[in-house]
């Protein structure tokens, strides 16, 4: 029973109906909006929905950050000139303005996106007090603030105005106040754009592209955002969700149920040049006291994380592709997990929020407690072969002993010298004691560092570096944790060694500090370039050379140390000591 009424007109006449259909104030001649060579203004046709070819794959491919081809650096001149218009009194010439210097459709929206994302700022007391507000795109230029649907009113009638198609989309976003996992209800919360360009529709945010609002929703910030710029449909609907399914874009596309489950990823996920996150929900339930966190990433990038602010129940480690992240909740209950990236190449310290989590903790696993000096990441990476440490023998970062001793071996850059250090929660060992007990080996251009336990229980190895020829102090590399369950171990700390103890010289026997009272000690060090060696209990005892090793035995009886001592010369009267040793008592 509908009737319709189709009319048919030549080309470069104005069809009556057509003033009804437009949005804007129908069609208008305005000289010279097409660039420097146009004099006609051409019309806007009314919009067509969106079709098959608007439509973009989910989940996202990894192709591109936008639904179109961009080139940015083209777009550095056209940016700056936009930024510099000053047009208040009409939208009609704040538009004729900026496009002087846009030749192209995309140069037109990139212009009036530009010049809106840095010239209207979020009104957030209109927000909280909507009677004050008007959204018509007159008031919006002039006041120069709105929410975001004076944002998304200005920008579809710039583009009407410069003869492109736009729509005013409205929906549900994952903006401020947004808590993970909440269900949407009731009326549409934001709105957005969708522009007209190369024959396809592509999505924009110019409210999100301005800046953001601080936690009390009392200020606004301008902080250009380019991600949302012709952002690609399925980044888009992480977190924005149109009242009209078509308008996302997307085959097939989300249910409003799967957008609330989704977890959301902010824009420095994607601008850091991050492509996934598992898991893919925003809650995490924790399986027998633990929760597995991965990214991938593109390029070389670095990860710190936070579960209730602090960063003292995981295991990060990073991976050339990405980060892996264990979490150990020590508390039951939901606990909010954030994780904070920033490129390798980075010269400032800040690390962004990229992903924030829920973990949902039934039980906690007490063995995971870690020790307090353990310093995330955990174990090599990229990263410590950056600094030089290469081809190490344990990857994984944590190193399990049965009987208490460990070795782990790297082969070092050049001008590479080493410092390492032992850390426990539960040890009344000092620093410096616990330090011995870690020994260094070096045989040519490769480290070992053997690793003999005081006692059971989790330890960090802390390595340090600093280059040869640099005068100043260790820096923090990297660190392993040590674990030992065995409760009988209990190794002394290797000898103490002084400064005339060559970095390539070597103990083969004894290794322990500690050595029993009245016995013959069988002693081998290999060492170079010296005339004696003396062994000085009680009595002296000289070492003989053979193929390279020093040799012989000593009595450890009447004394309560023994020292190793080098003649460097054999023309020197001197001794030097290189090694001590000390005596069990009776």
């Amino acid at each position: 029973g509908t009737q319709m009424t189709v009319e048919i007109h030549p080309k470069d006449t104005t069809p009556q109906l057509f003033k009804k259909l437009s949005f804007g104030k129908g069609p208008r001649r305005l000289p010279s909006l097409r660039g420097q060579d146009n004099k006609a203004f051409q019309r806007t046709e009314a919009p067509r929905p969106p079709g098959g070819k608007d439509l973009h794959a989910y989940p996202w491919d990894k192709s591109s950050l936008k639904s179109m081809p961009v080139d940015l650096q083209q777009f550095e001149k056209l940016d700056a000139y936009a930024l510099k218009v000053n047009v208040k009194n009409s939208v009609e010439e704040l538009v004729k303005a900026l496009l002087k210097q846009a030749r192209t459709d995309l140069e037109k929206v990139r212009a009036i996106w530009m010049w809106i994302c840095h010239h209207i700022e979020y009104d957030v007391v209109g927000y909280h007090n909507k009677s004050q507000l008007s959204s018509k795109p007159i008031d919006v230029l002039q006041k120069g603030k709105s929410i975001c649907e004076g944002y998304a009113g200005l920008f579809e009638q710039m583009c009407s105005i410069a003869g492109i198609q736009c729509m005013k989309l409205s929906g549900y976003s994952k903006g401020y106040g947004y808590k993970m996992g909440q269900t949407f209800t009731g009326d549409s919360d934001h709105a957005w754009n969708a522009v007209y360009l190369d024959g396809r529709w592509h999505l924009l945010d110019s409210t999100w592209g301005s800046g953001a609002v601080d936690d009390s929703f009392t200020t606004f910030t301008f902080r250009y955002n380019e991600f949302y710029f012709l952002t690609h449909p399925a980044l888009f609907i992480n977190n924005h969700f149109p009242d009209n399914s078509n308008w996302q874009l997307l085959k097939p596309t989300l249910t409003l149920k799967d957008f609330e489950n989704n977890r959301l990823h902010n824009s420095n996920f994607y601008m850091l040049g991050l492509l996934t996150a598992h898991p893919e929900t925003a809650v995490i339930q924790t399986v027998n006291g633990k929760a597995s966190v991965s990214v991938d990433c593109r390029s070389a990038t670095l990860f710190s994380f936070k579960l209730k602010g602090t960063d003292e129940h995981g295991l990060m480690t990073l991976k050339k592709h990405g980060m892996k992240l264990e979490i150990y909740p020590q508390k039951t209950g939901s606990q909010k997990l954030q994780i904070f990236a920033k490129p390798s190449k980075a010269s400032e310290e800040v690390y962004h929020c990229v992903l924030e989590y829920v973990v949902e903790c039934k039980s906690v696993d007490k063995a995971m407690r870690f020790p307090k000096d353990l310093h995330q990441p955990v174990g090599p990476s990229w990263f410590t072969e950056r600094q030089g440490f290469l081809r190490p023998s344990h990857p994984d970062p944590i190193i399990h002993t049965n009987d208490g001793r460990c070795s782990v071996t790297f082969t070092l850059g050049k001008d590479i010298s080493v410092l390492a250090s032992l850390h426990s929660d539960n040890s009344s060992l000092t620093e410096d004691m616990r330090r011995r007990h870690i020994m260094q080996i070096h045989r040519g251009n490769q480290i070992e560092l053997k690793i003999h336990l005081p006692h059971a229980g989790n330890f960090v190895l802390k390595i340090y570096a600093k280059k040869k020829s640099d005068p100043g102090n260790y820096d923090y590399i990297f660190n392993y944790l040590i674990t030992c369950l065995n409760t009988e171990v209990k190794w002394p700390a290797f000898p103490q060694s002084y400064s005339k103890w060559v970095e390539d010289y070597e103990i083969l026997e004894p290794l322990s500090g500690l050595l029993p009272a009245n016995r013959n000690v069988q002693f081998k060090l290999k060492m170079h370039g010296i005339a004696k060696v003396l062994v000085q209990a009680e009595n002296a005892y000289p070492l003989t050379q053979s193929r390279g090793y020093w040799e012989g035995t000593c009595n450890t009886s009447g004394c309560r140390e023994v020292f190793v001592m080098v003649h460097e010369n054999a023309n020197h009267s001197f001794y030097s000591h290189v090694l001590k040793y000390e005596v069990e008592t009776q």
